[in-house]
């Protein structure tokens, strides 16, 4: 078994030249078909003298023997013996891998190329859909359906596929048999260079204000929004309740931005999903809820059936966001076990399992009746359960209240960023004055936290760039993992009970404990 072969293929160039070569790529797991036996070698039985022999069989492709191997014999008529300890078979399974859409080649309209790849004997097993891999193998080419038939202007087409010769994942289960210098649990990997720039990263006065500032440059203002979205990139920890592979509680936190229509929710939607490590951005309104979670698709060849896996399961471990939240039908069901689980169960077809789906997931929604009504409440102005909105550890508001001060820098921002300049960072900054700007949760509407993110004016801020912010965001969730001390354990309770005390008489969101378990995990990602 090779591991840690270089160079990497792009998926793209497997081509006709690349047949016979030995390549590794990189891609998504996107469906694991079921394990067979393979056979290698077949026994075969002479008609007319009963002499055994057995034939190798190349790839798995059915072969006759010619004549008997005994010199006076010589017959043709064999009948195959399944059952010769001559005859032997290995475990087969294929698995079709998608590939890594990155941001130096993503190109618009063009469907992400899969290929099938063959694991043979002790590989089979070693991926589940939805797991990141590194596939080292031969390419090998399989005939097609097509061609066969006896007419001469049918094509004979070849598809191309890989016998794989080891698999490395990236999800916590080790493949059999390898040790751990084999094995990379991460698929960021970090040079010299990018430690040193993380280095610098945190050597900053005020990092959360550097972070939530470079997080999405093109959008004024709404530095609240921002600082939400930062906490969800970073994550918690999960913890387990009891042993570790039971049930983990959730540690990634999910936010909803809600407000009027222009404000630049989907546009800070995609700058998180660019950033994070693994991002995964759908559309409401074109999902379906197959497509989120997964779906069954039924093999071609041999009809039985394989797991295709979704968005959520695709951006497991990672960030996906949702925009026009509102506009989804009854999809909503299908993100509350995924939510609060982190895992998606399903049973259809007679296959009943449950896949992991430890996503942080971010969503943004316009309200029903195009404005935000200040008469409802939240579950109201969104047409949303109870049920799924008390998943969210952070609900903002935005709304469009007319302050001419505010409009004036906001022109003058959109301008800047249009003739090409970068953000006119010199251009005063007023706070916003309105008390409607707080969210759901009473804590993010402190003054002090607005106040100390804003950029002052005339001083000179320069943004964390794209790639480098994403490198900070993956070692962050590699390797910190902060825990709860005592005293911020008190703080918290002190504040969890007095929310209680206030929500009382209010007819705003129920505040559960689950707001609880909200506070913790957002001062967990805080640290």
């Amino acid at each position: 078994r090779v591991y840690n072969y270089d160079p990497l293929t792009q998926l793209k160039n497997v081509r006709a030249n690349c047949y016979g070569k030995y390549i590794a790529l990189r891609g998504t797991v996107v469906r694991v078909s079921n394990i067979k036996p393979l056979c290698t070698k077949l026994a075969f039985v002479c008609g007319t003298c009963g002499d055994v022999q057995s034939v190798p069989l190349p790839d798995g492709k059915y072969t006759l023997p010619t004549k008997c191997l005994i010199p006076e014999c010589r017959g043709r008529s064999f009948t195959a013996d399944r059952s010769s300890p001559l005859t032997t078979t290995v475990d087969w399974q294929s698995v079709k891998v998608q590939e890594l859409m990155s941001d130096d080649q993503r190109e618009a309209g063009r469907i992400p190329r899969t290929i099938e790849c063959e694991l043979v004997q002790d590989l089979v097993d070693s991926c589940v859909p939805g797991d990141m891999v590194t596939i080292t193998g031969i390419v090998k080419v399989l005939s097609t359906e097509e061609g066969t038939s006896k007419n001469k202007n049918d094509k004979c087409i070849f598809l191309l596929y890989i016998e794989a010769n080891s698999v490395s994942n990236s999800k916590g289960q080790k493949p059999k048999n390898s040790d751990d210098e084999t094995f990379q649990r991460s698929f960021m990997e970090f040079s010299l260079k990018d430690l040193y720039a993380v280095q610098e990263i945190q050597a900053e006065e005020n990092l959360f204000r550097l972070i939530v500032n470079s997080l999405c440059p093109a959008i004024y203002g709404h530095e609240i929004v921002k600082a939400g979205l930062a906490l969800a990139l970073f994550g918690g920890c999960q913890k387990f309740v009891d042993d570790k592979n039971r049930i983990p509680v959730r540690g990634d936190p999910h936010v909803l931005v809600v407000g009027d229509p222009g404000l630049g929710k989907s546009q800070m939607l995609q700058a998180v999903c660019n950033v994070a490590p693994r991002g995964v951005y759908v559309c409401g309104n074109t999902s379906t809820s197959s497509g989120l979670t997964v779906t069954l698709s039924r093999d071609g060849a041999s009809g039985d059936f394989a797991l295709e896996a979704g968005a959520l399961v695709l951006g497991d471990q990672g960030i996906c966001g949702i925009d026009e939240f509102d506009k989804m039908g009854n999809q909503h069901q299908a993100l509350l076990e995924a939510m609060e689980q982190q895992s998606i169960s399903l049973a259809k077809a007679g296959i009943v399992c449950s896949l992991p789906a430890r996503t942080s997931i971010v969503a943004a929604a316009n309200p029903v009746g195009g404005h935000y009504n200040k008469a409802k409440t939240v579950s109201e102005n969104l047409k949303m359960g109870s049920a799924l909105l008390s998943r969210f550890d952070l609900v903002f508001i935005l709304l469009d209240t007319p302050n001419e001060d505010h409009d004036h820098l906001l022109s003058e921002h959109v301008m800047a960023i249009r003739a090409g300049k970068q953000a006119a960072c010199s251009s005063a900054v007023v706070t916003r004055t309105n008390t409607q700007d707080r969210s759901v949760l009473e804590v993010v509407s402190d003054r002090p936290l607005l106040e100390r993110l804003k950029i002052l004016p005339g001083e000179n801020f320069d943004a964390i760039p794209h790639q480098l912010l994403r490198k900070y965001v993956g070692y962050a969730r590699q390797y910190v993992h902060p825990n709860l001390s005592p005293e911020a354990a008190q703080v918290l309770q002190e504040f969890y009970l007095e929310l209680r005390k206030q929500n009382q008489g209010v007819d705003s969101t129920p505040i559960t404990t689950r707001q609880l378990e909200s506070l913790i995990r957002l001062t967990e990602v805080n640290a």
